[in-house]
């Protein structure tokens, strides 16, 4: 398994500073007059933590952290810190570590990276920065992260909104990787949203020829048996 380590903070400071977004405590999301909920406000909600709880939780994740990655808090609350991203691809990749070497792909497979990001860094800028690193240069698009959790002997993966900040995730759960988890998949294929108009009239292509590929094969195999039936019964088949 290869490995890799990269940073958002050297790699691209548009990915570093772009986002935004704030630590303290926010009024849950209220209606429109409608009476119907207000979905950007929704789509906003986050569990927001205020400075002392942030400095509180940086503090005991420090005293837990076993690899020296620890996370570093500044005056204004934002903070600092690795998460570690499993790269399961369908399509092996370089990675930076040995140019012209392929890591294994496909699920359980992939190469480990270690990311230093930001606390305002959002999914899709994570995103974007891996594809970067490993040098995939496909749409962001088609690409998504998961966070894979540990529950009761459960494993459990769910896929992240571009809005969502996987460093606080890491550090409201904690260190330990085994509690929490992230991954980066590639879409499953019933997600044809992520592809291009003549990507899409491509796969119908492909999917046309296959098809009478495969009708034409089986055209083939029944024509035989057909034969040998036939064969059998002039054989067996005498007038009295």
């Amino acid at each position: 398994m290869s490995s890799g380590y990269s940073s958002l903070e050297e790699d691209a400071e548009d990915f570093f500073f772009t986002a935004r977004t704030s630590f303290f405590r926010r009024a849950p999301p209220g209606k429109s007059r409608s009476g119907q909920p207000d979905v950007e406000k929704e789509k906003d909600t986050h569990n927001y933590l205020s400075k002392e709880e942030i400095k509180e939780k940086v503090h005991k994740y420090n005293l837990a952290v076993t690899d020296q990655l620890k996370m570093t808090l500044k005056s204004n609350g934002v903070y600092t810190g690795f998460i570690n991203v499993q790269m399961e691809l369908c399509k092996p990749t370089p990675t930076p570590a040995s140019p012209g070497r392929l890591p294994p792909s496909g699920g359980g497979g992939g190469c480990m990276n270690t990311l230093h990001i930001s606390s305002t860094n959002t999914v899709g800028e994570v995103i974007e920065a891996l594809l970067k690193k490993f040098l995939v240069t496909e749409s962001p698009s088609k690409f998504a992260l998961y966070k894979r959790c540990h529950r009761e002997d459960q494993v459990y993966a769910c896929k992240l909104s571009d809005r969502e900040h996987p460093l606080y995730l890491r550090l409201v759960a904690g260190p330990r990787t085994d509690t929490l988890s992230f991954v980066l998949r590639e879409h499953e294929i019933g997600e044809w949203e992520a592809f291009s108009l003549p990507e899409l009239q491509n796969f119908l292509r492909i999917l046309d020829k296959e098809e009478d590929e495969q009708l034409q094969s089986l055209r083939r195999r029944y024509s035989a048996y057909r034969q040998k039936l036939e064969e059998a019964l002039g054989e067996g088949w005498k007038p009295g």
